[in-house]
């Protein structure tokens, strides 16, 4: 089985509600979708968020960095899974969105091959998993709300989104806490708004006042890597390393200096599956934990973390919530997701079979 043809396309999700993120407010996810097309006539699916303001990627750039990757990998068999991503990874610097759109698709195609679902070649830990479910950064009565529903609907976990208003950080977590019941657990995600000093503070005083934060998610600013260890080093909750972590090599230096308690990968932001698991592999082999997370990706992103996600036993936290986010779904087959459980089947590969709504980019 050789690559013939990558061919790219746009599909537009709209969102249930709009969902803030920093100070963009997002009404509907745009995702480039690219077909890798075959000798033998089989398709594989991978697709790629733009998130400008994370990995620096725009629609426009994704477009033109697959471009420019595409004819170095046309002709190359899918046996070859070493030669395919050392090409992919070193045709071009950084543009990991773009990389890992084409790895998923490379992944997709190889198990389709051999007729193996991914997460069963990935290692075929479990076929199912727990999200947590993000609350955007809003007002205290908002969050609460939608805190409050979230539960009532059977969220088990809720992540809160906070660190762009210091002074209303606190007052927003211990509302949310009031609010659930007992058992359900709370994540806090400073989105890397807080000086370390001032991080330090605020998780203290989450601790004194017996919030039970099961983690920090990316206190400081993601270069700031003396100012994550001193975080970690001051406080009793775990904190995890997000925008700090973008390849093997950031996550090398976190796990080095023991920065952080807890690592997230993300497929978007790393560049693929491939780099995903030297991510993970460095993690497991020095006792730290991971998280699956994600952008605002459809269920070809979704699924191709999931199957990662599900396939490793150290990758014990998941944040793969944005289908419950969306108002219809373009993806045929894949994960599904019932309340805050995303369950896996055995279908070859990503187990997706068409993609309605589809736009070409020629």
């Amino acid at each position: 089985m050789k690559i013939k043809e990558i061919k790219m396309g746009k599909i537009d999700t709209p969102l249930k509600h709009p969902y803030k993120v920093g100070k963009k407010v997002l009404t509907f996810s745009d995702e480039i979708v690219i077909k890798m097309l075959t000798d033998t006539g089989e398709i594989g699916y991978g697709s790629a968020a733009p998130t400008p303001f994370i990995t620096g990627e725009t629609e426009s750039s994704i477009v033109g960095a697959i471009n420019y990757i595409k004819p170095e990998i046309i002709g190359l068999d899918i046996d070859n899974l070493e030669e395919i991503m050392k090409v992919i990874h070193n045709s071009i610097h950084g543009n990991n969105s773009a990389k890992a759109a084409i790895d998923i698709a490379i992944y997709d195609l190889f198990c389709k091959k051999y007729k193996i679902p991914l997460y069963k070649f990935l290692g075929g830990y479990r076929d199912s998993l727990t999200t947590d479910l993000t609350i955007s950064n809003d007002t205290v009565e908002q969050m609460v709300e939608k805190s409050f529903k979230a539960v009532m609907d059977g969220c088990t976990c809720l992540k809160i989104k906070v660190g762009n208003d210091v002074d209303h950080d606190i007052e927003r977590v211990k509302a949310v806490r009031k609010a659930v019941r007992k058992g359900i657990s709370i994540r806090v995600d400073a989105n890397q708004g807080w000086r370390p000093k001032e991080a330090v503070r605020i998780i203290r005083k989450f601790e004194d006042m017996g919030l039970d934060i099961e983690f920090v998610e990316q206190p400081v600013n993601s270069w700031d890597i003396d100012g994550l260890k001193y975080v970690t080093d001051n406080v009793d909750t775990k904190i995890l390393a997000d925008e700090a972590v973008f390849g093997p090599s950031d996550a090398f230096k976190i796990i080095e200096k023991r920065a952080a308690d807890l690592i997230s990968i993300k497929l978007m932001k790393c560049g693929g599956i491939n780099n995903a698991i030297k991510i993970y592999n460095m993690a497991e082999n020095m006792g730290i934990r991971c998280m699956m997370g994600c952008m605002m990706e459809s269920r070809i992103g979704i699924t191709a973390a999931t199957s990662f996600a599900a396939s490793k036993s150290n990758l014990v936290k998941a944040d793969l919530d944005t289908m419950l986010f969306f108002e219809k779904d373009s993806i045929i087959g894949g994960a599904c997701i019932t309340g805050n459980s995303i369950s896996l089947n055995d279908s070859p590969g990503l187990g997706i079979s068409d993609i309605i709504g589809w736009s070409e980019i020629l």
